[in-house]
């Protein structure tokens, strides 16, 4: 049971975060990365503060919550700010598939330093890049605002395994901290922005969206959800976030979905079927939240 848990707590992740690519993509044609990074992080810290003040008074907070968060803020802020600053020059569908290029960092990591590989991950995980190209179809050359997304990918990557080595704290709490890195971004959108930007509501509601459920509510399902599915796993499963995009494209869009496209989601979708059942997908210990 928990391990279905965790399964569904990470597709839930990666639904919350198929909807972020046209906000963003909005929201950084409005204001400078550096503004939307630390507005969005500021936004999230501020909901969740209550709970973290609460659980401090009753219980206490470990220095694993405070460690974990921290470091993976710290690659969650570098990714975000990459990710935003890159996209501002490439399309969202180009974003989309290099962004979901940190699945074949993980599963570097998983075979060099764990020594946890299988065929089955080899497998799952050619699956699902190979759908993942023919879902997004990217397009034109690789320019400056695609190697970004690129660096942003990498540090997406060292997220999933930072995550993955504290996972059994409080998943509010580690999240509260992992909000925090970002804020350092404040600094240079006064220096390079000249002062505080002027946000319209518009742009201020997307933001809000962005903190609420792509920050708070998507970590949070993330950092519980990796406490029962292995880095590799995950990493598959995190690249059903451009399915669920084009699903909700579809949806309240009207966007159409041609025939590569959906074969494409179902290869991923079979990827993630082949990694969950057959790739050593859940670790050994399980917990109870």
């Amino acid at each position: 049971m928990s391990k279905t848990k965790g399964v569904a707590a990470l597709i839930a992740t990666t639904v919350l975060w198929g909807t972020s690519f046209p906000a963003i993509k909005v929201v950084v044609s409005s204001i400078s990365e550096y503004t939307y990074v630390w507005t969005r992080s500021l936004i999230a810290l501020i909901l969740l503060l209550p709970y973290v003040i609460y659980t401090r008074k009753n219980q206490g907070i470990s220095r694993q919550s405070i460690r974990g968060g921290l470091l993976a803020g710290i690659a969650y802020a570098i990714g975000l700010w990459l990710q935003g600053w890159g996209t501002r020059y490439t399309t969202a569908s180009n974003s989309a598939f290099i962004t979901g290029l940190n699945a074949v960092f993980v599963h570097i990591y998983t075979a060099v330093v764990l020594r946890k590989y299988s065929i089955e991950l080899s497998v799952s995980l050619l699956l699902a890049i190979t759908g993942l190209y023919l879902l997004t179809a990217p397009a034109g050359g690789f320019g400056i605002g695609d190697a970004l997304v690129l660096l942003g990918a990498i540090a997406w990557a060292a997220q999933v395994i930072i995550v993955d080595r504290f996972s059994e704290t409080d998943p509010i709490v580690f999240t509260f901290f992992e909000m925090i890195p970002a804020l350092a971004f404040f600094v240079p959108s006064m220096l390079v922005g000249g002062g505080m930007e002027g946000i319209d509501m518009t742009i201020l509601m997307l933001i809000f969206y962005l903190s609420i459920m792509c920050s708070d509510g998507a970590f949070i399902l993330q950092v519980y959800g990796q406490r029962f599915v292995s880095p590799a796993a995950t990493a598959i499963i995190f690249l059903f976030e451009p399915v669920a995009a084009a699903i909700f494209a579809y949806i309240f869009l009207f966007e159409k979905l041609t025939v590569t496209q959906i074969i494409g989601a179902a290869m991923i979708v079979t990827s993630m079927g082949i990694s969950s059942l057959y790739g050593g997908s859940f670790k050994e210990k399980e917990t109870m939240l």
